[in-house]
């Protein structure tokens, strides 16, 4: 019975032991989970809230963070976004003992893309926030919403709710006070020295060249990467800044372009500037007043796109001869001049300018047909087409299948009657026979200029008939020079290539080129179908390169194999497509409104239709350089006009289905209807102010 009451009293102690211990661990835990809230998962990121102390201290005032984890690739946006995004934003509706707050701002880093700047955060990023009590002596209950923007290729919108509950008590560090200093060391002005300065900050310049040229000095360490971020009133911006390292690096010199809206020009001078000096983790900010000094001297010379791609179509035109589908060709005729050195000049001229006839007339007819698809209605810019899965999955097959055929994995001859044609015409005497064989020489080209041709057409669609026709007659121009020049000096036939071993090495060069085509076309693809879409007609294509490699089997065999690959890589957007989500939207127009359009139009009224989403890149540059400007933004406000915005952020039906309609699969898409077009203008992909006006004009018109 002793043993008995010995054994009862010793488990009994066990049991409080237990107790006290478990007591002590949910106290701790609890403790413990104070200093941060649960992570909220979203695609692409997590969110939570973690606090630099354990306790609110007698104070009844403590740091917390916003800590964001951003999966490789994607980044959200700083106070002032750019050119596109919106600021993350924390609301505390909801808490309790909550006295005061106020949000902090860690350095930002500069983003570009398509000419665009932007400035926020990639990787990992933690707000600072500093939360006071109304009474210290009762816990504080955080209850956060959250409504941020990530961006890759394509953004997406989210909102996330936090919660997080510190208690009163004696003030102590937590386990995450380190994650929250780091980036209160961040926040300019808040945290530690940055050793960081701005020295003078001058406008100057005259008309519509004017910049901010402003100094800065590093007092501690060398400059690594500096870049400053201007913050100015409305009408203005400020470019990407040209940087100039002086004094060992310890000085930056920066000359930041400035774009002024119309109405403000010339009145920068006297306003107040924000200045944010960063250099990786360091950061300075100050306001400084802008002080105007005209200078004169600026350069307004610089390329212009058509010069550039007038350059390029000539340099595409002359490397199509050096092919190995037409450089024997044009090797057989340049012999032909040296066995005969004694004909006479006049007639070797005509001769050679009749083949140059020939090949320009050639790309005449494909400039004709090209109008002709535009006219149609077919392809109203290059873009569009990119902007199609189906379209891109097509282009990487054929752009892959002439890579394979330049390394010799398998031939496709011409056949043989246009073979036998070609040796007639080619042997036939007097201009005609050699104009013809210009033309020829043309078709045999066509195979191996796709793409020079595809660069051209790109730019050329996208405009008017005008450019069409001097793009494609500078192609013909550039494969005509040997001939142009033998027709001038016909010793140059002895210096033009003959064909020989490197022809090898100059195919399996282009072939590689080629291929980087493609895994450009896959990177554009990446955007409309994610990434899963996208590596899996990758993996296609790579199968389908490997099948036309395998000699030992017959090629008709490995032809009907790449085809089953092809449906299948067609068949990809339909089963692994990633849709964009986003659901931000415009306020500025009407909502679009179909039904509406042919009343309002009954009526008299003009109406604009602007196709849009916050992640097409190409919207935001439209409405930057053409809708926004004063000579539209005149058009939209004028009576009678009205403007309708149909957002295509989130996936919509209605939007969906009146884009097929036009054949359209993707966007920007602008259309102006009115008494004079019932039946709507179609505009550009890449809108421009004299095409917006005179749609305009012939819609208004009755």
């Amino acid at each position: 019975m002793e043993l008995y009451s010995t054994l009862i009293s010793r488990f009994v102690r066990v049991m409080a032991l237990c107790s006290v211990l478990l007591v002590g661990m949910l106290v701790n835990s609890s403790v413990a989970l104070a200093s941060s809230s649960p992570w909220v998962e979203t695609d692409f990121s997590r969110i939570r809230v973690v606090s630099g102390q354990e306790t609110l201290g007698e104070q009844g005032q403590v740091m917390l963070g916003l800590q964001f984890e951003l999966e490789e690739g994607w980044k959200t946006y700083w106070r002032t976004p750019g050119d596109a995004g919106f600021p993350v934003s924390l609301t505390l509706e909801g808490s309790d003992n909550l006295a005061s707050w106020e949000f902090f701002w860690p350095v930002p880093h500069r983003f570009t893309l398509f000419g665009l700047e932007t400035f926020g955060y990639s990787k990992e990023v933690v707000f600072p926030f500093r939360v006071k009590a109304k009474d210290p002596a009762k816990d504080i209950s955080i209850k956060g919403q959250i409504s941020y923007l990530l961006c890759q290729e394509i953004c997406i919108p989210f909102d996330a709710e936090v919660q997080v509950r510190i208690p009163a008590g004696e003030a102590f560090p937590s386990l995450e006070e380190s994650i929250v200093s780091k980036y209160v060391d961040q926040v300019p002005g808040l945290g530690a020295e940055a050793g960081l300065n701005i020295e003078t900050l001058v406008l100057r310049g005259e008309g519509d060249k004017r910049e901010l040229l402003i100094t800065a000095l590093s007092k501690s360490e060398p400059f690594v990467s500096p870049d400053i971020i201007v913050e100015g009133p409305p009408g203005f911006s400020f470019s990407k800044p040209e940087v100039n390292l002086l004094d060992n690096s310890l000085k930056a010199e920066f000359i930041i372009p400035v774009s002024v809206a119309k109405e403000n020009k010339g009145v920068l001078e006297g306003k107040l500037l924000t200045l944010s000096l960063v250099d990786g983790v360091r950061g300075f900010e100050v306001e400084k007043l802008a002080q105007f000094t005209p200078i004169t001297g600026f350069s307004t010379s610089t390329p212009t796109e058509l010069l550039t791609i007038l350059a390029i179509a000539l340099l595409g035109g002359f490397i199509l001869n050096l092919m190995p589908c037409v450089l024997p060709v044009l090797s057989l005729k340049l012999l032909s001049v040296i066995k005969h050195e004694g004909k006479d000049g006049s007639e070797l001229r005509r001769s050679f300018l009749a083949i140059s006839l020939g090949i320009i007339t050639s790309f005449w007819l494909l400039a004709g047909l090209a109008i002709g698809l535009k006219t149609a209605g077919i392809s109203v810019g290059w873009g569009i087409q990119f902007q199609q899965p189906l379209f891109l999955i097509g282009m990487g097959g054929i752009v892959t299948l002439f890579a394979a055929n330049l390394f010799g994995w398998f031939e496709v001859f011409a056949p043989a009657g246009l073979t036998d044609k070609a040796i007639t015409v080619t042997d036939r005497k007097g201009n005609s026979g050699d104009f013809l064989k210009g033309m020829f020489a043309t078709l045999l080209a066509t195979p191996c200029s796709a793409p020079f041709l595809g660069t051209a057409v790109g730019f050329a669609l996208a405009r008017g008939t005008l450019e069409i026709f001097g793009i494609f007659t500078v192609l013909g121009l550039g494969m005509s020079i040997p001939y142009l020049l033998v027709a001038v000096r016909p010793e140059f036939a002895r210096i033009l290539p003959k064909p020989g071993k490197w022809m090898v090495w100059l195919k399996l060069f282009l072939g590689l080129m080629l291929l980087g085509t493609t895994a450009w076309l896959l990177s554009v693809l990446f955007v409309q179908v994610g990434t899963v879409a996208t590596v899996a007609v990758g993996v296609l294509l790579a199968i389908g390169m490997g099948v036309l490699a395998l000699k030992k089997f017959a090629l008709m065999q490995r032809i009907s194999l790449v085809g089953v690959l092809a449906l299948l890589s067609m068949a990809v957007p339909y089963g692994l497509a990633e849709a964009p989500q986003q659901a931000a939207r415009s306020d500025l127009w009407l909502p679009f409104d179909q039904a509406q359009i042919s009343t309002l139009v009954g009526s008299g009224k003009v109406v604009f239709v602007d196709v849009t989403a916050d992640w097409c890149i190409t919207c935001q540059v439209n409405k930057k350089f053409v809708l926004e400007t004063d000579e539209i933004q005149s058009r939209l406000d004028q009576d009678g006009v009205i403007p309708m915005l149909a957002d295509w952020t989130l996936p919509s039906e209605k939007i969906t289905s009146y884009l097929k309609q036009y054949d359209r699969f993707g966007i920007p898409f602008n259309i102006v209807y009115g008494p004079g077009a019932p039946e709507g203008i179609v505009l550009s992909e890449l809108l421009s102010i004299d095409e917006t006006k005179k749609a305009f004009d012939k819609a208004a018109s009755k």
